[in-house]
Parts: structure tokens; C-alpha cells; sequence
């Protein structure tokens, strides 16, 4: 695995903490919720993985736990894939979520000349190539209708901001989460 090329996923790989978390999540029947949460964020190589003995793509492993500040309870926990297609240059993320829901993104990144990394994927539920699937509750009462995820590396930090976008309590909610992360 030592001469695996993660390409833009490298600086991901190790143990990740964030105690700056912010959630805007929907209220029933309508408003906003904002809690403040911290976080633990752990990327590990799992190598080189090979599809249709065409393409090779190099893949970390992901599992995110996230903790409510004001309870000290866990309110997200999520786990998946990052994979990085050298060929293509393309990046993708899987996750799932105890919630019934599951997704598939795709984009890319770039590397700034100051050595920042910025890595951006998408999923839509009417998206033929990056999509979304949901329990038919969830497709019912809270459905997903599009992801969107930026991570930003830089120095000895990791930034992310996600925004979903929700079909919920009659209403399109814009549901948003963000955090500034060390290694360590």
C-alpha cells in the first residue's frame, strides 16, 4: 500500500478533530435549528482498488462521529469512501448514514500554488451519474434531494462545509454544516 498514489486525498489520510462545528437543521413545522458540535474525522488507506481491469482507483476509508456541544450526545455518524481516479482526475465520495440513506458523489480538486487543496463533489437525486438512494421513509418525510461537499486542506488544517437540501415539514431546507479541523 506504501506506493499507493492518493493524489489530492494524501493530506486527508489520519486522525482529524474540530471543535468549531456549526448545524443549521430544519425545525419542525418550519425554522431553523442551530447547534454548535465537535467532531472526530478519521481517513485511512485502504489502497488500490481495481474495476473492470480498466481503472484503478486509490481509496480511503472514512468515519466521521459528531457530538452536540450543548448535550455531549452523538447526533451524526457516518461512514464511507473517498476515491480518487488518477486517470480521470476525478474524486468521489460514498457515505452512509444510519438514517436510510446512502449516496454516491463526484467532482474534482485543485491544488492552489500555496499548497492548498480544494476538493468538491456533488450528488443530486435526479442526477444520472451522482445519486442519491433513501428508505421510503426518508423518500416520504425528509427527503434528499442534492448534496454538495468542499473540503479545503491547508497547512495543518481541514475545512469542510456540506449543504443538503432537503424536501421536509412541507418545505426546501437548506441544511448546512461546516467545521474547521487539526490533525492529531
Amino acid at each position: 500500500m506504501s506506493n499507493v498514489d492518493y493524489g489530492p486525498l494524501s493530506p486527508l489520510l489520519g486522525s482529524w478533530r474540530g471543535n468549531k462545528g456549526v448545524d443549521v437543521s430544519p425545525r419542525h413545522p418550519n425554522g431553523a435549528d442551530e447547534n454548535a458540535y465537535t467532531e472526530t474525522l478519521l481517513f485511512e488507506a485502504a489502497g488500490e482498488v481495481e474495476n473492470a481491469e480498466e481503472q484503478v482507483l486509490s481509496v480511503l476509508r472514512y468515519h466521521q462521529v459528531v457530538t452536540r456541544d450543548s448535550d455531549n450526545k452523538v447526533f451524526h455518524n457516518e461512514s464511507g469512501y473517498w476515491m480518487w481516479d488518477p486517470a480521470t482526475e476525478l474524486v468521489m465520495q460514498s457515505l452512509t448514514i444510519p438514517r436510510g440513506v446512502c449516496l454516491l458523489a463526484g467532482g474534482s480538486a485543485a491544488r492552489a500554488s500555496n499548497g492548498t487543496t480544494t476538493i468538491t463533489v456533488r450528488a443530486a437525486l435526479d442526477d444520472e451519474q451522482w445519486q442519491i438512494v433513501q428508505s421510503p421513509f426518508m423518500r416520504e418525510k425528509a427527503r434528499t434531494l442534492s448534496f454538495a461537499h468542499e473540503l479545503v486542506h491547508a497547512g495543518d488544517k481541514l475545512r469542510y462545509h456540506e449543504t443538503t437540501l432537503l424536501d421536509i415539514y412541507g418545505q426546501r431546507f437548506e441544511h448546512t454544516d461546516h467545521n474547521v479541523l487539526e490533525q492529531g
